[in-house]
């Protein structure tokens, strides 16, 4: 079981539901919120710790949060049931989604304004997934109106969903299939979507322009809803397709890896959403990327979650590269810590006079958040992007999710960014590589084909802080929440991490590991824990592996 202290409670009100009007002590509900399907909807940073007499309604903007995260997560009804016109949305929603093959949106709210006919606006940036092609990006905004019965809603128009749908014009999806290429392993073995049902969604996106714009083409078009005229071109996905003389594309993938962790997905997942990705520590080349289901969205690559306590591994690097911290120091682990809002462990568990590598290993969440002050605002950040290459473009060879470590708006995102939470953002690929270059002292971009462009800039880390951090993953494994990975052979060390998406779904269970020259990282969705849930499938691959790849 994994009973350690990533997950934290904190109270918020129920978004949209009857409340008394405040004239006074209204909080503002600031900065931009992730809110992604992948992860099952967002965590809320809600109402800041300093109250405030001016800005829009919180209400407001909890409610165009709630909305937006409803539907991301394909609650249409839940979503339309926010807006003034319930029937209207819904059948517009359900139809732009299904009409445009749109699987999994994320869509990442930005700050609320007041207007001046007493309207509050939130704009949104809206990253629609188009099967099979790619990533069509936009922004509209929200605009929202108090109702009689004091509840705001999403004042219904065609235009909240794109700012070009209209009573005259639509959308229209455009395909012009290709034939995927066929791919090889690092081996030469030749790979295919039967025999490696998670690699169906890559294939069309390998080779080529090392962006993974290759097989698949397509379109989408404004179009005259009346005669089906084309007003203008909204996006348009691939390039040429690979010639079929070019013979298989050439990948880093190795087939055992790759037959590894689909197993392990298939046998230990539960019919959850999750997603795996094993690397090479010394040089980036990714062995294996593997989903569940295997279809669709890939999650390992593009997905954005919260890392949850997996992120402590580049918290506890900034705290180390400053000194702020050292292993041996005592930080005490209480059960609660409030800052605007309370933080707490799991189970409510404590560890008087634990010591910072105490904390690491049992993922005192408190005791991170008690240290906050030690770093500066964007340190963290500047920290992620610096050393770990978080949030810079990476050129892997097939579209990818290169995080987010935004500047905490307020003392309660920034004590929450401390544990993974908040608007950190990350998936599987960035936290195998983030565990690569804790044990490494250097970040190297993760690759899938060879040749691709690598325009990151990154700092190596001191050899002292790599040292470091290698002793407390692997007392995570030996003594910590990582113990479900004792028993296996080698010198493993990992990291568990539990985190919350909302207050109507389970958490995100995180495990990532590194033995040998191989770092991994799992992401179960609703998984409740992440020695529970991605724990068994990360032991099952280290177990079925055929060697760490040195």
């Amino acid at each position: 079981m994994d009973t350690h202290a990533d997950h934290f409670s904190s109270t918020v009100p129920t978004p949209g539901g009857p409340r008394p009007r405040r004239k006074v002590l209204r909080a503002v509900t600031a900065g931009a919120v992730v809110l992604a399907v992948t992860a099952g909807g967002a965590w809320a940073a809600g109402i800041g710790p300093f109250a405030r007499d001016t800005g829009p309604d919180p209400a407001a903007g909890e409610q165009a949060r709630a909305f937006l995260a409803d539907w991301a997560a394909g609650r249409v009804p839940g979503a339309a049931e926010r807006t003034t016109s319930p029937d209207a949305a819904r059948r517009v929603l359900d139809s732009f989604t299904g009409g445009l093959d749109i699987d999994e949106p994320v869509l990442e709210a930005g700050t609320a304004a007041e207007s001046g006919d007493g309207t509050v606006t939130v704009p949104f940036t809206a990253r629609m997934p188009v099967t099979g092609l790619g990533t069509w990006t936009y922004r509209s905004e929200l605009p929202l109106r108090e109702q009689a019965d004091g509840v705001w809603k999403v004042d219904w128009k065609l235009s909240v969903v794109h700012p070009r749908l209209s009573g005259t014009e639509k959308f229209r999806l455009e395909r012009e299939d290709g034939k995927p290429p066929e791919v090889a392993d690092r081996q030469g073995r030749r790979l295919t979507a039967d025999a490696f049902p998670s690699l169906a969604p890559l294939m069309n996106r390998l080779g080529g322009d090392g962006g993974g714009n290759t097989g698949a083409r397509g379109a989408i078009r404004l179009v005259d809803r009346t005669t089906g005229k084309v007003r203008r071109t909204e996006a348009t996905f691939g390039t040429k397709a690979v010639r079929a003389d070019k013979g298989p594309v050439p990948t880093t993938l190795d087939a055992g890896w790759q037959s590894a962790a689909e197993e392990a997905l298939a046998s230990h997942a539960d019919g959850k959403n999750a997603a795996l990705v094993a690397l090479r520590i010394d040089d980036g080349e990714v062995l294996a990327v593997a989903n569940s289901p295997a279809g669709g969205f890939n999650r390992a690559l593009s997905g954005t979650y919260a890392p949850g306590s997996t992120w402590k591994i580049v918290t506890s690097s900034a705290l180390l590269l400053k000194d702020a911290v050292a292993p041996d120091d005592v930080v005490d682990c209480p059960k609660f810590l409030t800052v605007g809002k309370k933080f707490q462990n799991v189970e409510l568990s404590e560890h008087p006079g634990a010591t910072f590598r105490k904390d690491f290993t049992e993922s005192c969440n408190t005791a991170f958040i008690s240290l906050r002050d030690r770093l500066g605002d964007g340190e963290l950040g500047d920290v992620a992007r610096k050393y770990f290459g978080v949030g810079q473009e990476w050129h892997v060879g097939a579209p990818t999710y290169d995080g987010s470590v935004p500047v905490p708006k307020d003392e309660t995102e920034k004590a929450a960014s401390m544990i993974g939470q908040g608007r950190v953002q990350a998936n599987p690929l960035i936290m195998a590589s983030v565990t690569a270059t804790a044990v490494s002292g250097r970040f190297r971009q993760p690759s899938l084909v060879a040749g691709t462009q690598d325009t990151t800039r990154t700092t190596p880390l001191p050899r002292e802080v790599v040292g470091q951090l290698r002793e407390m993953l692997r007392a995570t494994v030996t003594g910590g929440t990582a113990r479900m990975l004792s028993g296996l052979p080698g010198e493993v060390g990992a990291k568990t991490g539990t985190a919350e998406v909302s207050d109507d779904q389970d958490n995100n269970g995180w495990l990532v590991a590194h033995r040998g020259n191989v770092a991994v990282a799992c992401v179960v969705e609703e998984g409740v824990t992440g020695g529970g849930s991605a724990g068994p499938i990360v032991r099952s691959l280290l177990t079925a592996a055929p060697g760490d790849s040195e």
